[in-house]
């Protein structure tokens, strides 16, 4: 297999190129397209079997849940369940952005991609394709980066096909990505306003402590 590559615009996407990205992950492909940190491998959530490709590839860790890319707040609530008011300051403040929010899964995930865990991890990206194929979709897309494990996460198109391009049927080239640190994680999964920093990336801490501290 080598790797088709669909170039489309980075901030106005073209709707029919939109269209055939989302009908790709509906058909349960894995499509390699960029975030605003890093090209990211996009599924369908809901495909399992596609789920796991994902990891075959990537050989990750089956314990590691994947994040999700949603297209807009609203989404989120749909997805977790017993979110409170720290889940609420932190996404009006920090979405569309490189803020990754771990939260108890809703019964509408397969436990599959919360690894068992009982927690998603979700975002929404300033990037305009991941938004638009969420949109197109009706359904978030997974977003763990486009390398393999203990390779170098990828910024362009370029990388990506020189790391998976045998592997996987489509990467969308939508240029360079906005920036080159990854998304900062903050579990929130605990409830009663309780948040732990998982990994410090674009967002820096002090930034989410006193966005939570008003």
């Amino acid at each position: 297999m080598t790797a088709e590559t669909l170039r489309i615009h980075p901030d106005e996407p073209e709707p029919e190129l939109i269209s055939q990205i989302a009908n790709r992950l509906h058909s349960g492909q894995v499509v390699a397209m960029p975030t605003d940190t890093f090209y990211g491998l996009a599924v369908d959530p809901v495909n399992l079997r596609a789920v796991e490709r994902i990891y075959e590839l990537k050989s990750r860790a089956r314990h590691k849940p994947l994040s999700l890319l949603i297209c807009e707040v609203a989404q989120a609530y749909e997805l977790a369940r017993g979110v409170d008011t720290a889940f609420d300051r932190l996404a009006e403040r920090f979405w569309p952005g490189p803020l990754t929010l771990i939260v108890r899964a809703g019964s509408k995930l397969p436990l599959r991609v919360t690894a068992n865990t009982g927690n998603v991890a979700l975002r929404v990206p300033e990037a305009a394709i991941p938004r638009a194929v969420v949109a197109s979709l009706g359904l978030p897309i997974t977003a763990t980066s486009a390398n393999l494990s203990g390779m170098p996460e990828c910024t362009y198109a370029n990388g990506v096909r020189d790391q998976l391009g045998d592997k996987i049927p489509l990467i969308v080239d939508g240029g360079a990505t906005a920036r080159a640190i990854p998304t900062t994680i903050v579990d929130i999964s605990g409830g009663g306003n309780s948040w732990m920093i998982l990994r410090e990336g674009a967002i820096p801490t002090h930034e989410i402590a006193l966005t939570l501290s008003h």
